[in-house]
């Protein structure tokens, strides 16, 4: 799965149409985001245990290559549950600004013994969805394909092709079922020379999430209009980490009554 087509800035994601078989694929190698995503922890100060971190790399590149697969107006959301390890790992991506992020969760994550499967999609002056699938197991990929059997309706494979090169392989209409079912790793490092590839795009995606101190005076605007003292109690300063990233925000109070009297908060 070889092109001349020149990389844009950022991870570069190669759609092809595997002519006869009907199907489907994206490709990409995660080192330039996994490098961008390890920049960011230790800019932040926090790192996960390995395998908490192996898992919520699998999920970055999972989700990087189903957004891939998608219209450009889409943007996805996902939430793994696991149940074992009791985790929740999250990741979000948007075709239209090209970037994903993701982090993981440990600390408050209800054990109720069913790991499930929770992805949202906003369409562009358009629709969104919620699909909940019920899982098994702690497995991102195979977590994946079963949301794609179970909601929407497709089969769907994911191989890796190398350390952190990874393909997804997704039905289309009238897919060769059989062809797809009976994939594995060494048949896709053999597609090449084996099947009839035609390069449909090349999509670039990047490691950002967005969430500025700004945004932080604007999620703590209406509280600190409403109580002050409730918000800081004894202390000058909050800290805060983002949802979507994990990262560290410090806000004073001085800040945020300065935002605050701009008038630009609610």
């Amino acid at each position: 799965m070889n092109s001349t087509t020149p990389a844009e800035p950022g991870l570069e994601v190669r759609t092809y149409f595997v002519r006869n078989r009907n199907a489907l694929i994206t490709r990409a190698d995660f080192s330039e985001l996994y490098v961008d995503y390890y920049l960011h922890q230790g800019q932040h100060g926090y790192q996960h245990e390995p395998a908490h971190d192996a898992l919520l790399k699998e999920a970055l590149a999972a989700l990087t290559l189903h957004c891939a697969a998608r219209p450009w107006n889409e943007s996805w959301a996902w939430t793994i549950h696991f149940a074992e390890p009791l985790l929740n790992v999250f990741v979000t991506g948007d075709n239209r600004r090209g970037i994903v992020v993701g982090q993981l969760f440990t600390d408050g994550v209800k054990a109720d013994g069913q790991g499930r499967f929770i992805a949202d999609m906003v369409r562009e002056r358009g629709d969104s969805r919620r699909s909940v699938v019920d899982l098994k197991g702690a497995d991102v990929f195979a977590a994946t394909e079963h949301f794609y059997t179970q909601s929407e309706q497709l089969p769907a494979r994911y191989f890796r092709h190398g350390p952190e090169d990874f393909v997804f392989v997704v039905a289309q209409p009238q897919c060769d079922h059989a062809w797809l079912e009976a994939l594995d790793e060494e048949a896709i490092h053999n597609l090449d020379e084996t099947e009839t590839l035609s390069l449909l795009e090349q999509r670039s995606y990047r490691w950002e999430c967005g969430c500025t101190q700004e945004r932080m005076f604007a999620v703590l605007g209406p509280i600190m209009r409403r109580d002050p003292e409730a918000l800081f109690g004894d202390t000058e300063v909050l800290r805060m980490s983002c949802p979507r990233c994990g990262a560290r925000h410090k806000i004073t109070r001085e800040a945020l009554e300065a935002y605050m009297s701009t008038g630009t908060n609610p």
